[in-house]
């Protein structure tokens, strides 16, 4: 389908992005910014392409930006101009806008998991996190809590060597105030803050990170995953007495941060915004 003459292409490239909220997201701003927005799902298995070729092509075709989800965030980051030093330590990026210059890349899940912490936990410190999964949501989100003053990150990973990789980088970054090592699952029953940044719960990806009890009781959890909200994982900090933040909210930040990115514009009335994006009788044709 050609869009339209005035229509703001936009995209997501990931795999298993069926049920993505995203479209609806990103139209729904678009419509409270009186912007007509065109957003399309963008699957490589599906399509029988590469990451790469749809990257390019995308390009070619006029669209002004893409998000990069699963499994192609740290696969995205050498391919794209990175201007801010603090996403090119990261290594990762979830947002791409398209320019004469070629594409730049930006991490929203950065700043939207910020974003989504205060707005969640006000002025509560992170304090000691055990952060499961140093993929490239985990990285982004480790990044959020140097910022936002965290004082250890126990990085832990089924990939020892991606833990150890994250550890270092974080522990250079966070100078004297934020302690960063790779670590065990025994680092869960020390924290004051756990944080689940692995596929596991997500649509396709059955389960959780860690066992039953063992959550601390008196923690705080984020859950990255948000497809569906209802998680194993937020069903065992629950259970725990838990303050919990789903990654909804990571997911709605960091979008209408990307949405910025992209347009230059942001909806002003965030309640607005939210009430329409849960309202299941909205339909928004693409």
């Amino acid at each position: 389908m050609t869009a339209s003459k005035g229509t703001i292409r936009l995209g997501l490239i990931g795999d298993n992005i069926h049920t993505s909220r995203s479209p609806a997201l990103h139209r729904i701003c678009g419509q409270l910014c009186d912007l007509e927005v065109r957003y399309d799902l963008l699957i490589p298995p599906d399509q029988g392409e590469t990451f790469e070729a749809i990257l390019a092509q995308m390009q070619k075709d006029g669209f002004a930006g893409t998000n990069v989800t699963l499994p192609y965030k740290e696969r995205a980051a050498p391919m794209v101009r990175i201007a801010d030093p603090m996403i090119a330590r990261i290594g990762a990026v979830n947002t791409i806008r398209f320019g004469p210059d070629g594409p730049e890349g930006f991490n929203t899940d950065y700043s939207g998991f910020i974003s989504a912490f205060r707005v969640a936990f006000t002025d509560l410190p992170p304090g000691k996190v055990a952060l499961i999964g140093a993929g490239g949501v985990g990285k982004a989100v480790a990044f959020g809590l140097i910022a936002l003053g965290a004082t250890e990150i126990a990085c832990i990973d089924q990939d020892l060597a991606k833990a150890n990789t994250l550890a270092q980088t974080l522990a250079k970054c966070g100078g004297n105030h934020t302690k960063a090592y790779a670590a065990g699952m025994e680092a869960v029953a020390l924290a004051d803050g756990v944080i689940n940044c692995t596929p596991l719960g997500m649509v396709g990806y059955p389960g959780s990170p860690l066992g039953d009890g063992l959550i601390p009781a008196n923690a705080w959890v984020f859950d990255a995953v948000y497809t569906p909200v209802e998680t194993q994982f937020r069903a065992q900090a629950i259970a725990a007495g838990a303050q919990f933040l789903s990654g909804w909210e990571l997911f709605f930040h960091q979008g209408v941060d990307a949405f910025e990115i992209f347009t230059g514009r942001r909806p002003t009335n965030m309640g607005q915004l939210r009430a329409m994006l849960l309202d299941p009788t909205l339909s928004l044709a693409s």
